[in-house]
């Protein structure tokens, strides 16, 4: 074990992640995208990255805040029609002097109309409108308690513009179940070609409570996106369950997200600006390739029962040998050398060819009770890193589903100094 790197790894990470990720919370998708890369690209150099840890606390944390970086690129939407070329002609804020209302009380109107069986009121402090809806207030938004008399519960809308053709491959679609658990997820194309997802799932991916987190978020043809988020509670985060669920069923959220009554206020948003420049992509190798990597080095008896991958640089697989599921993930870096001082102190074991390592075996991060993990990290001479952990649970949202992790130091050793991540 090698407690002191340990510890410089999870200082790098929160330091150089956590900023990169504050930053980029508010760019992120509502549904759930495993990685924020542009977070990464700024952040790599400071961190371990330990995807694990950026999926299940920092993504997840981000997607989970409520409506999070929803807000962004803009949450806008209705099924049917309307006149793309036309919106754009005013600003939100010029509807908002037209009608006397800010875009906040517009929503909230909006919505007393379509919901006429409850009272709405503002959330308690603490627990109101996300940052990022704040941060975009000439946005049509709100954050309200929804009370019917079964149980106060909070309600949020968003309504936005944005490109079809530029959405993210993570947008619109299921979050990986591995990092996010969920009740039901969906991610359809509508028969007008509308983009409709509908998630039922919790605000905490580890159940530590449970508040409940359902949405309903929408992407029409024309670029109008609307996004409809509830929870089983008075607030997201901070306030106990006041109900059994959210009140209103996804279908209900469906209808509540392709109301017509949405068109003036969305008729009033700008056109999407042109996306901002992306950020290069890594040098290192393909998510597909790591994982075929992975894969053809797990030691025998083995079965794959599940995997996953990001874009460059990650993947993982949930293997069982008879005895549980067991998750391995592994991240391959390349051009690491300017953090190898600070990730493998003088006390790394150095290997024939000059390879740096250090292992590290103790309680999980994240996860339910008795989740044990095993990591072996390494730095070759040309600056390639691969670090490789496995897990005595299926994924880090759940307690141990067997003793312990399905690979021993040694095998995860031979994985992460193989010859098949030089190429």
């Amino acid at each position: 074990m090698h407690e002191n790197s340990d510890h410089r790894d999870r200082d790098a990470f929160e330091g150089g992640l956590g900023a990169a990720m504050k930053e980029e919370a508010e760019a992120f998708s509502v549904a759930g995208r495993p990685l924020v890369d542009g977070a990464v690209t700024r952040g790599r150099r400071r961190m371990v990255l330990r995807r694990s840890a950026t999926v299940t606390g920092s993504v997840a944390a981000l997607a989970l805040i409520g409506l999070g970086g929803s807000y962004v690129t803009g949450l806008g939407t209705s099924q049917g029609g309307g006149n793309g070329a036309a919106v754009g002609a005013r600003s939100t804020e010029n509807a908002g002097e037209a009608t006397g209302r800010s875009p906040q009380q517009q929503v909230i109107s909006t919505l007393e109309e379509l919901l006429p069986e409850a009272k709405l009121s503002k959330q308690p402090s603490g627990g109101g409108t996300p940052a990022a809806v704040r941060k975009r207030s000439a946005e049509p938004s709100a954050a309200v308690v929804y009370d019917d008399g079964q149980g106060k519960a909070a309600l949020s809308v968003g309504l936005g513009r944005q490109n079809p053709k530029e959405l993210d491959e993570g947008e619109l679609v299921c979050p990986d179940k591995n990092f996010t658990p969920f009740e039901t997820c969906s991610a359809t194309t509508l028969t007008d070609g509308s983009r409709l997802v509908l998630f039922k799932g919790w605000e905490y991916p580890d159940r530590r409570e449970d508040t409940r987190w359902w949405y309903a978020d929408l992407l029409t043809p024309e670029g109008y996106r609307i996004s409809v988020h509830e929870w089983n509670a008075p607030a997201e985060k901070g306030a106990p369950v006041s109900r059994p669920a959210p009140p209103l069923s996804l279908d209900r959220m469906k209808r509540l997200a392709q109301a017509e009554e949405w068109r003036p206020l969305l008729a009033s948003l700008p056109e999407s600006e042109a996306s901002a420049p992306q950020p290069p992509a890594p040098a290192g190798l393909s998510g597909d390739a790591i994982l075929s990597r992975l894969t053809g080095l797990l030691p025998e008896g083995l079965t794959v029962k599940e995997t996953g991958k990001q874009e460059a640089e990650y993947a993982y697989v949930v293997v069982d040998d008879g005895q549980g599921k067991s998750f391995v993930q592994i991240n391959v870096q390349p051009d690491m050398s300017d953090v190898a001082e600070e990730l493998f102190g003088s006390d790394a074991e150095v290997l024939e060819d000059g390879t740096k390592l250090v292992t590290h075996e103790g309680p999980g991060e994240k996860g339910g009770a008795g989740v044990k993990t095993r990591e072996v990290d390494t730095i070759r001479p040309d600056g390639l890193r691969v670090v490789i952990s496995a897990f005595n649970a299926a994924n880090q949202n759940e307690a141990a589903s067997r003793e312990e992790p399905a690979l021993t130091l040694d095998q995860l050793k031979k994985i992460a100094t193989s010859e098949v991540w030089q190429s």
